[in-house]
């Protein structure tokens, strides 16, 4: 039998990291969310966009983006574009994340996380708050929520209260290896390309960014009215056919994870 989540926060801020093409996507299921929320009379966080790139020719169609914007800051774009069609107020930020400058020091932060290199998602570790990851390569990916990056206090939690889970690993406890160096490669090897261009070489899904967007919209869906979230994470594959498997919240799982990366 699965637990839930219950972080017990109330989320002021939703920060999106990087807005390439899960990011924009996420923004832009965020921002309908944010929409809904507000046409219910709730309130509704801040939305945040962080990402120093500009919109290159590559980008468009594979991202939200069109070619009048090429030369435009991604956060900036995306920012102005979910203002201007839903009368939001999102904010952004063209630059390198800074965990302590960019981020609420007393919490209520919501990071989302998508990402694609090890220093990044250092940084992003180091907020408080509750984190969404999300990492994928050529057809699949996974996505994960926690709020712990400390493994004892984890392993204290590894049963909950009374079938609730005040804490989850965050996303670099679960995949250790996310914060550290990829191994070295050659110049011209596949790490080194970015996602739009796998896609241009047919190495990566067209959607392989939207099946991903839409599994973190889901959590994002259920966490800022506090429904219950029963799973920490949810496994991506888009293969002939979407497949997703979501892992419970429950002692047996999130053990097997923790030792695994006491192991590494």
């Amino acid at each position: 039998m699965s637990g839930e989540f219950d972080p017990n926060i109330h989320l002021k801020t939703v920060t999106i990291v990087g807005v390439g093409g899960t990011g924009a996507q996420v923004a832009r299921i965020v921002g309908r969310i944010a929409y809904d929320m507000q046409r219910a009379r709730r309130h509704a966080p801040q939305i945040v966009l962080i990402d120093p790139d500009m919109v290159e020719e590559k980008n468009v169609g594979r991202q939200l983006f069109s070619p009048s914007v090429i030369g435009m800051n991604k956060a900036e774009c995306v920012g102005r574009m979910l203002n201007l069609a839903l009368g939001l107020d999102v904010r952004w930020i063209p630059d390198y994340l800074d965990p302590v400058r960019h981020f609420d020091r007393h919490g209520g932060n919501l990071v989302v996380s998508c990402v694609d290199n090890h220093e990044a998602r250092k940084a992003i570790h180091r907020v408080s708050g509750v984190l969404i990851g999300a990492g994928n390569h050529a057809n699949a990916g996974q996505v994960s929520i926690g709020n712990c990056d400390d493994p004892d206090l984890m392993g204290r939690f590894l049963d909950g209260r009374d079938g609730k889970y005040p804490y989850l690993p965050k996303e670099g406890l679960l995949f250790p290896d996310l914060l550290q160096p990829a191994p070295e490669a050659a110049p011209q090897s596949d790490q080194n390309l970015s996602c739009a261009e796998l896609v241009e070489r047919g190495d990566q899904a067209l959607l392989v960014n939207d099946f991903m967007a839409a599994v973190i919209g889901q959590y994002v869906h259920k966490l800022l009215p506090r429904e219950p979230i029963h799973s920490f994470l949810t496994y991506i594959a888009a293969g002939d056919m979407p497949m997703v498997r979501s892992l419970p919240i429950c002692r047996e799982e999130l053990s097997a994870y923790l030792a695994t990366q006491e192991r590494s």
